[in-house]
């Protein structure tokens, strides 16, 4: 590689606030508050256990997932832990509301209306006038502590409500009052996180007394004082005179009513304007670790901003002793770090985390250190991690990336061998498609749901893993692990140009790279067809060479802006098939620069820089999705952004702003600048620069699976089986049955009967060490073709909808059984509309039974059919009344659940059978798709 070297001003000095700027300052906490953004404008510290925000959502509506949106005039309270930017709603413990006059428990009572003309947010500061009582609200926090302060400017009786109900599930509360001035809490909920504590000290500046009580639930005491229940409020009141003060404190704690006063010494004192200026100045010691100039005061908004938001989370969630709570939901202590939670990681790992290392090195080293002790204490990484437990929200196991982008940058402070144990021990298991993807180097559709972006999130996640084996010294398992990387490629259709979802062995039919559905994570082919940041230059290979791959980012970025299939809300700020709303997309303009194409990059980066982040409440495109969303204009305004973490060079690009100055703890640098025609890769220590990145010395062909196409699984008399090797580049080998000899295949095959087939490649590769050839076998595959147990025809009255086709009208009768994860795409689904279908037996036959599958999967808005009735005809026009099934399953069940609506009767003759199957109609109240219409999903109709 030929070295490029520039002048860096590099000042190897102690770090300290630059006197003269306020960078809190440029903060606009009301970015992203409104539009799909998701933040919330309340105050908070950086990575602090409390944000103390204003709830206007209580619905748990989707633009509502952090509590509050922009669009809202009306505020049900103030509580003390909020999501930034996630796509699912939960947190809001604690909530307090002060009101005047009779207390009430009836949120729409004690809620008030306000104007966002009395509200000011900045840093670590929230403000609002309450208009219902004429009530100001100012609001700041240390890290473990949330300030209030009330001014009633009217006299009269002052209240302030606290409603353990607020939001999401409450399984268990607790509150005790000590004193007229303190009070504990155990807030026990459940909704993303399935089992949350939250421990808590409320304290007043002034006596109050308790005036309302709302105890459901509850359980028997003779304690005065002690209230229990599964809905649980209390109001708390004093007579207040016009300009009159009332001062709360709220400390949290993750273990223990002891944790919650303990952290309570953070606040000694009653001295708002100073935990104010605190606040901000902890703002101000992180905001300046990047210093940017300009003369554009909305882009210096937007910047601080975002760098801000990045901040945000993950939060500390041990009390000041180190005491923590586990995956185990046992209590810990955590010695020589700190211990966080909200693991966004499916996110973050892109661009977030790579910034984090940049600019805080020490709380990189214990996020990883956190996540050891989750592998130790719940046996594996986490995925999304929320306030100890695991949501499964998302896929992949991106912590490995986290890991391997800080060992190899040579970041220390943790433990290299327990965390590659973990790593190595999460990639082993045999959940969420694993098991098949190990054994056959891909997810099939067969397998599990989402294949595609799993097979593609695992091979980039296992060549992660590879990196540490590298640095450790670990041969067998860097080999293995490098081999497992390369499993993109046996998902890359070579005749389409697009990874697509792979089905019985052979591809997915029809396939439209635009439809978002069941096989992708939140996005479609297009969307997913350049991720492979592990092995870019095995990619471009495969797309044909430099020139056709330049290509296809050209037709993705200049496609009609507009996807088929499924409505996904997370798919916002399309550039042609490019989303920049969500993060499959944000390493893609990036990609231009291995081309030797760097202007391209540059224009689509100033594109996206300039159009969809603005210093406005929808200046965000998408989801803000725990900083993801932030770091990625952080970055790439700076002109560097990290294509590959577990590499340890950047991307760059022309950055927006003329003097760059990043502290990377050890020293200050100063970004130099580069120009629109400019391709170079940094260093992470920003002072090495390289013109172009090494080839992968994996990409080659070899390996890849064959294709086994068919025109369907289920035929009737006999099937056509064609084998295809990638771009006719190997030889495959079949067999009907895997202990016997396995055969070249020569020609299409023809079967009669129901069938499974195995079938591998084989290639030769050459070595520059040897002169002979190497044979290298791919993994085996198989596939499964059924013979239909009868010819009967369907015709399908209603619509079904194309997401969810089951291969066809015909997958209503192949004898092929649907599981319980209707994600594979084996059941049909049917919404705002009854199924109505008719069977010709071809020929009178007598039945006696007659039946049909259906699934309930409520959380997804199918549920049974509220009855299915069987009718009999000789001639498709007089149908009589065979047999009625009423449906007996409890919609509320939230687990999936299959049911045979079975239907016997005396023999009967006849050719024709109607299936009417009635929906279940419009969501009810307490479904969270209120008012939405229900699915019903069919896979099979017997007939015997």
């Amino acid at each position: 590689m030929r070295k490029v070297y520039f002048t860096l001003f590099i000042l190897c000095l102690q770090f300290s606030v630059a006197q003269n700027t306020n960078f809190a300052h440029y903060v606009n906490p009301f970015i992203g508050t409104g539009g799909h953004g998701h933040t919330f404008p309340g105050a908070t510290v950086p990575y602090g256990m409390v944000q103390l925000s204003p709830d206007t959502r209580i619905d748990g509506s989707w633009d509502g997932c952090s509590g509050y949106h922009y669009s809202d005039n009306v505020i049900y309270g103030f509580s003390h832990t909020h999501l930034n930017g996630t796509g699912v709603s939960d947190y809001g413990d604690i909530l307090l509301m002060p009101t005047m006059g009779v207390p009430s428990f009836d949120t729409k009572v004690y809620a008030s209306t306000f104007s966002h003309a009395t509200e000011k947010a900045s840093a670590g500061f929230y403000s609002v006038k309450l208009d219902k009582h004429n009530i100001d609200v100012r609001l700041t926090t240390s890290t473990r502590v949330g300030f209030h302060e009330y001014t009633f400017n009217k006299d009269g009786q002052a209240n302030i409500i606290l409603d353990l109900n607020h939001r999401d599930k409450l399984l268990e509360g607790r509150i005790r009052v000590i004193d007229e001035k303190t009070i504990e809490i155990l807030r026990r909920s459940e909704a993303w996180a399935r089992d949350q504590y939250v421990y808590a000290q409320i304290e007043f500046n002034v006596p109050l007394k308790v005036n309302l009580v709302k105890e459901v639930n509850k359980e028997n005491t003779k304690l005065e004082g002690i209230y229990k229940g599964t809905e649980l409020a209390l109001s708390f009141s004093k007579q207040v005179k016009k300009g009159e003060k009332i001062l709360v404190k709220v400390s949290l704690s993750p273990t223990s009513y002891e944790g919650a006063k303990l952290n309570s010494s953070e606040i000694n004192h009653w001295d708002f304007e100073k935990v104010k200026k605190e606040a901000e100045t902890l703002w101000n010691k992180e905001l300046s670790k990047i210093e940017v100039t300009s003369n554009d005061k909305d882009k210096l908004a937007i910047f601080y901003t975002a760098l801000y938001h990045t901040m945000m989370q993950p939060n500390i969630a041990q009390d000041l002793d180190g005491k923590y709570r586990g995956r185990d939901n046992q209590i810990h202590t955590a010695e020589g770090f700190d211990y966080y939670t909200v693991f966004s990681l499916w996110d973050t790992f892109r661009g977030a985390h790579p910034l984090y290392t940049l600019i805080d090195k020490k709380r990189t080293a214990d996020y990883i250190n956190t996540f050891i002790k989750q592998y130790e204490q719940g046996g594996r990484l986490p995925v999304w991690e929320l306030a100890s437990n695991e949501t499964d929200c998302m896929i992949g196991y991106h912590s490995v990336s986290v890991i391997a982008d800080a060992m190899v940058k040579g970041i220390t402070g943790f433990d290299y061998e327990k965390a590659f144990e973990a790593s190595k021990a999460s990639a082993m298991r045999d959940v969420l498609g694993l098991d098949a993807y190990k054994k056959n180097g891909f997810i099939s559709m067969d397998d599990e749901h989402e294949s595609v972006s799993k097979t593609l999130e695992y091979a980039y996640d296992d060549w992660c893993i590879a990196q540490m084996a590298k640095l450790l010294n670990k041969k067998e398992d860097y080999h293995y692990f490098m081999k497992r990387s390369q499993n993109w490629k046996n998902i890359f259709d070579w005749e389409t140009g697009f990874m697509r979802p792979r089905k019985n062995g052979g591809w997915d039919k029809p396939f439209d790279p635009r439809e978002v559905n069941n096989n992708f994570t939140e996005g479609n082919s297009w969307q997913y067809s350049f991720f492979v940041p592990q092995d870019i230059y095995g990619m471009i290979q495969a797309y044909g060479g430099k020139e056709k791959f330049e290509a296809k980012l050209d037709e993705m970025f200049n496609s009609e802006s507009k996807t088929t299939g499924r409505e996904q809300v997370d798919v916002t700020g399309l550039i042609g098939q490019y989303a920049h709303g969500n993060e499959p997309s944000h390493h893609m303009a990036y990609l231009y620069n291995y081309v030797g194409k760097p202007e391209k990059t540059t224009a689509k980066v100033k594109y996206i820089l300039n159009n969809f982040y603005t210093n406005t409440p929808d200046g965000l495109i998408g989801n803000e999705d725990c900083g993801q969303m932030s770091a990625w204009y952080v970055l790439s305004s700076m002109g560097i952004y990290q294509v590959t973490p577990g590499q340890e060079f950047f991307n760059t690009t022309q950055a927006s702003f003329k003097s760059i100055k990043i502290n990377l703890g050890n020293k200050i640098v100063y970004l130099p600048q580069i120009q629109e025609n400019d391709a170079y890769f940094i260093n992470y220590e920003l002072n090495d620069w390289v013109k172009a990145l090494a080839h992968s010395s994996w990409g080659n062909e070899n390996g890849i699976v064959p294709i086994i196409d068919a025109e369907n699984k289920s035929f009737i008399s006999n099937h056509k089986l064609i084998l295809k090797s990638y771009k006719s580049s190997g030889k495959i080998f079949y067999s009907f049955d895997k202990k016997q000899k396995f055969i070249e295949y020569k020609s299409p095959l023809l079967i009669t009967q129901s069938t499974k087939i195995y079938a591998f490649t084989k290639t030769y590769t050459y070595s520059e060490f040897f002169t002979e050839s190497t044979a290298i076998y791919s993994d085996t595959i198989s596939a499964t073709f059924f013979k239909k147990p009868n010819n009967y025809t369907i015709d399908i009255k209603s619509k079904y909808n194309p997401q969810y086709h089951a291969g066809g009208p015909e997958g209503l009768l192949d004898g092929i059984l649907g599981t319980e994860n209707w994600r594979k795409g084996d059941w049909q689904g049917y919404q705002s509309q009854d199924f109505e279908a008719i069977v010709d037996l071809q020929e009178m036959k007598n039945i006696s039974e007659v039946s049909a599958r259906f699934l309930q999967d409520q959380r997804s808005w199918i549920l049974m059919p509220t009855k299915v009735e069987y009718y009999t005809s000789e001639d498709n026009v007089h149908y009589t009344l065979f047999g009625s099934v009423e449906n007996t399953l409890d919609p509320k069940i939230s687990t999936n659940i299959i049911l045979d609506f079975m239907s016997k009767q005396a023999s009967t003759k006849t050719r024709y059978v109607k299936v009417i199957a009635k929906n279940f109609g419009k969501l009810p109240e307490w479904h969270q798709g209120f008012g939405g219409d229900a699915f019903i999903f069919i896979d099979e109709i017997t007939i015997k």
